[in-house]
């Protein structure tokens, strides 16, 4: 599958990892055809243990669906170790990897932020997966801080500071999120391809670098989703905004309301490009919901289990989302059934 784009040429990758939440077994080594496993809560909890290089531990608590962990699976045989601070797996087509950096090493956020992209950078260009898909980013107090001191803003600048020796021809999709816990961490993880994805954008959304300069000196630097192969959308955090500004403050149900239009506006513009893949939320859709405030979680889990398929597993984890005035967030995987 190609798209032509400016005047060059975008090939697919022809695979994509298989990505889905399970019951993480207690005590038990990760399959060997697992090529990452993202899990969320404390360093204690079961599962794989911080550290090893085909997976990371997130320290948000769920609210729902604890004891579930993400599950990316290979294509064949998996290759894991380290490079200095990163730790990384790979098979024949994709590469992930995860980078922690405690922030007081490096004098504070900006300078943490900078120094994590700029290992990333250096990493990619000599790993032989060039193409940067897909990243998360978890760090802590993410609000605080007045104006240009907020601490995402000061995160944005950091990324793009760090990514300016790496040539990237479409930012990735991403996610950046606050933890509610002090970690002193600013947690990096990342997916990239030997193949290069589509950028797919949200015509009811500004796209992040043409944000004005009210949300920050530095726009953020990500696209609203990726389509990674012709069976994989990977959806960016995705909140409740339209144009450039958030709406409906106070209002969970309203935001998520929100939230799905422009889901499923990402979905049929991926599904012009991708025809095996729904249109419209459906049994090869995964959420990660971040949610502000705990209260709201009876909503967000009723409105999850209507719009999902019956039986379908959803997380949802307390977090700060980037704007104070937003209640949540999701991150969205989309693939193909299962044939």
């Amino acid at each position: 599958m190609t798209q032509q784009t400016g005047g060059v040429t975008t090939r697919l990758g022809v695979v994509a990892p298989r990505m889905e939440y399970r019951a993480v077994e207690s005590g038990r080594e990760l399959p060997d055809d697992v090529l990452f496993a993202v899990q969320f809560g404390r360093d204690d909890a079961p599962g794989p243990a911080r550290g090893v290089a085909r997976g990371v531990r997130v320290r948000l608590e769920p609210l729902s669906g604890a004891g579930l962990a993400e599950f990316w699976y290979a294509n064949g045989a998996v290759r894991a170790g380290t490079a200095g601070a990163i730790r990384f797996a790979a098979d024949d087509h994709h590469l992930a990897a995860v980078l922690e950096v405690p922030e007081h090493e490096h004098g504070g956020l900006q300078a943490a932020t900078a120094h994590a992209y700029a290992q990333l950078a250096r990493f990619q260009s000599q790993s032989g997966y060039p193409h940067l898909l897909r990243t998360w980013n978890y760090l802590d107090a993410i609000n605080c801080g007045a104006d240009d001191a907020e601490r995402y803003r000061v995160f944005c600048t950091g990324r793009a500071t760090g990514l300016q020796s790496l040539r990237v021809e479409r930012a990735p999709a991403a996610t950046v999120i606050g933890h509610h816990a002090t970690t002193g961490l600013l947690q990096l993880y990342w997916l990239a391809g030997r193949a290069p994805g589509i950028a797919i954008e949200n015509p009811r959304q500004t796209a992040p670098h043409h944000y004005p300069r009210q949300y920050g000196p530095t726009p953020p630097s990500f696209s609203r989703a990726m389509l990674v192969a012709p069976d994989l959308l990977m959806v960016s955090g995705t909140a409740s905004i339209v144009g450039h500004a958030s709406r409906h403050p106070g209002s969970v149900q309203r935001q998520m309301d929100e939230i799905f239009e422009n889901l499923e506006l990402l979905m049929a513009r991926a599904h012009a490009h991708a025809p095996a893949l729904s249109a419209q939320t459906g049994s090869g859709t995964s959420i990660k919901a971040y949610l502000r405030h705990r209260e709201d979680l009876a909503v967000v889990e009723r409105e999850l289990a209507r719009r999902l398929p019956a039986g379908t597993p959803f997380l949802v984890l307390a977090a700060d989302v980037c704007r104070s005035d937003l209640l949540l967030e999701f991150d969205c995987l989309h693939a193909a059934p299962a044939r």
